[in-house]
């Protein structure tokens, strides 16, 4: 089974509520037609009832217990959301006057649901751009309280018969912390272990990427990686981590076993902690647009609830896949 097909099987053995909050998108429409057909997860959208059931509609589809369709400007949860939103922000110097009208934006509605229970995870992003989407998740769902920072990930699903083997892997992060700390890089390193215990079902092996391997060069910036993969060791002792390495050596099997022999990470992980977002926006775009993956990202972790982004030149095929991805998160709590 490929691994898009093993998320939205796995997926489908827990199904949760997922709320879209561009729903009135043609693309948001069809993924969340697919999403239901595949028993993922009940689904909520976001927007004007007329145009989305028009939409439903014509692809011979309808609002139903699987389908909700909730617009802020007549829903009955608006006053709900209007004040949980000012009991959040007021301390900001937010008035309830402001609340009402943020109540309507469809991002802070969405989130809103997910925090007071009325679905288990949010997608946006296919119209919105990634800062509003990333800003709504951070400021209305907030990071979850054992989390020591919010990062992303991307799942980066290789091309099938690829030549090493492997299904897929998890790159982080390569769209939001710019410039981690060693201790910041320790954290996004577990965080992402846990992400791939989630989605790909693997046990995690976990390489701290830099251009050095095991000492083969010298410089502060390697001392960082060296260090912040001392610190997963110390935290986290009985997860299979290990660097500095080279990428080289983080994935190919006899580059592993020749640079690092007494490593059982390296030649085989499936878990990539990049030093920087240069490096790790770099590395994932090389990856997909040179090797052929499939990017399914930004995916954030370390949130209280799920809520993730999409790229605003996404398909709707790229939607349904952030939704298996959403709801597996919600899943494993």
């Amino acid at each position: 089974m490929s691994v898009l097909d093993s998320l939205q099987t796995r997926a489908a053995a827990s199904p949760v509520r997922i709320v879209l909050s561009e729903g009135h998108d043609p693309r948001i429409v069809a993924a969340a037609v697919s999403a239901v057909a595949a028993g993922i997860a009940t689904i909520i959208l976001i927007g004007p009832t007329d145009e989305i059931t028009k939409q439903l509609s014509d692809i011979g589809s309808a609002p139903s217990d699987a389908i909700k369709i909730e617009d802020p400007a007549t829903s009955a949860l608006t006053a709900e959301i209007a004040q949980s939103y000012y009991d959040l922000r007021q301390h900001k110097g937010l008035s309830m006057e402001v609340a009402e009208r943020q109540a309507l934006d469809p991002l802070v509605f969405a989130a809103m649901l997910v925090r007071n229970g009325h679905a288990d995870g949010t997608v946006g992003g296919a119209v919105a751009t990634t800062s509003d989407t990333v800003r709504a998740a951070l400021q209305v769902i907030g990071k979850a309280k054992t989390a020591p920072l919010v990062s992303s990930f991307f799942l980066m699903v290789l091309p099938e018969g690829h030549p090493s083997g492997r299904g897929g892997m998890i790159y982080s992060d390569c769209g939001l912390v710019i410039d981690p700390s060693a201790t910041e890089l320790a954290a996004i390193a577990q965080q992402s272990a846990a992400s791939c215990l989630a989605l790909l079902d693997e046990v995690p092996k976990v390489a701290m990427l830099s251009f050095s391997t095991k000492g083969s060069a010298s410089h502060p910036k390697v001392d960082k990686v060296s260090q912040a993969a001392a610190l997963v060791k110390e935290q986290s002792p009985n997860l299979e981590v290990d660097g500095e390495l080279q990428f080289d050596a983080a994935f190919v099997p006899s580059i592993g076993a020749s640079k690092a022999p007494d490593s059982s990470v390296a030649g085989h992980a499936n878990v990539m902690i990049f030093p920087n977002l240069d490096a790790g926006n770099i590395g994932y775009k090389i990856t997909q647009r040179i090797g052929g993956a499939t990017a399914i990202g930004p995916v954030l972790q370390g949130l209280a609830k799920p809520a993730n982004d999409l790229s605003r030149g996404c398909v709707a095929d790229d939607v349904l896949h952030m939704i298996a991805v959403t709801a597996l998160q919600a899943a494993h709590g």
